[in-house]
């Protein structure tokens, strides 16, 4: 016999909210991340999984006890907690003689992994190591990729669009200049990808134009690619599926070029121009004789018609 699963009803206002919370929305708020440390971390794959948190804060959580889980072996204990966290979105810090300072981020689909990456942690420098000002907290960074590998390669282009959903936040509707202050950089090397972070610095100039200059800020680390478990392409295309309801209809007959000017085109059918209502106006009106001598023409061809034609014999 199946198990039957059975509908409970909240039945105070608190619990009403946090049902409203995890229904699906047709703009989702801000993605939750959930950070793991493993069984066996080492100090510098933990400190690099803290200086994330920092940078991601307030749509990060930081679990405190240590899990005796390996996510590409059993994901199932990471998926409970994803659900029970609504949290689609995961760091993991782990550690072994075989992957030394190991780092994992994935995300989740319906509470189902959909996406997941393995990096060995090399190079690393602290956030507190940079003694320069820092950002403030809670803003959204800018991603700046380099490399042709993000482009032409599938494996790096799915990395590419991890990072981005990694540090996804709200939509911003309107940009205000003085609120870009945080930049973070990806290079894609062979088999490795070096993360830098810059806070963005706004200079006089003699144009309207600020000059900018970058400042590095930290963390600095050099992640070498190693595994990964990627969704298939179907799973992941239905992942991106957006609803109908933000879908935007195309307007037919309506084009923009690039200077932004709008065109509309109308189809209008066969016009009859001897028969369309004009404004009368004396001096277009047709005089007697113009008249009597368009009926002369008009009877002259007909009478043309009428006449039987007369055919020569070529041989004569």
């Amino acid at each position: 016999m199946g198990v039957v699963r059975r509908v409970v009803k909240p039945t105070t206002h608190k619990g009403k909210k946090a049902i409203l919370r995890r229904e699906s929305k047709l703009v989702e708020n801000a993605k939750e991340t959930l950070c793991f440390k493993g069984k066996h971390t080492s100090q510098i794959v933990t400190d690099f999984v803290k200086d994330l948190y920092d940078l991601k804060k307030p749509t990060i959580q930081m679990m405190q006890r240590k899990n005796d889980i390996l996510p590409f072996e059993d994901i199932v204990p990471i998926e409970k907690f994803a659900s029970k966290y609504n949290a689609p979105l995961f760091m993991m810090a782990l550690h072994n003689k075989k992957r030394p300072h190991n780092f994992v981020m994935g995300r989740m689909y319906e509470h189902t992994l959909l996406d997941m990456m393995e990096f060995g942690v090399e190079n690393y420098k602290r956030l507190k190591e940079f003694k320069v000002e820092k950002i403030s907290s809670g803003i959204k960074p800018l991603l700046v990729f380099n490399g042709e590998l993000f482009e032409s390669n599938h494996e790096y282009g799915r990395i590419k669009n991890l990072i981005v959903d990694m540090f996804q936040r709200e939509v911003a509707e309107k940009i205000r200049l003085q609120g870009l202050e945080h930049v973070l950089s990806f290079t894609a090397l062979e088999n490795k990808i070096l993360l830098r972070s810059y806070r963005i610095s706004l200079k006089k100039s003699d144009t309207r134009i600020p000059r900018i200059e970058l400042e590095e800020i930290g963390p600095r680390a050099d992640l070498v690619c190693r595994r990964n478990k990627f969704a298939s392409e179907d799973l992941f295309k239905q992942a991106c599926k957006k609803p109908k309801a933000l879908k935007v209809k195309k307007k037919k007959n309506i084009s923009t070029d690039t200077l932004g000017t709008t065109y509309g085109r109308i189809h209008v059918g066969t016009q009859n121009i001897n028969s369309i209502q004009t404004r009368k106006m004396k001096g277009l009106k047709k005089t007697s004789s113009a008249k009597s001598s368009r009926k002369r023409k008009i009877a002259n061809s007909t009478d043309d018609a009428k006449k039987p034609k007369t055919v020569t014999d070529p041989t004569n």
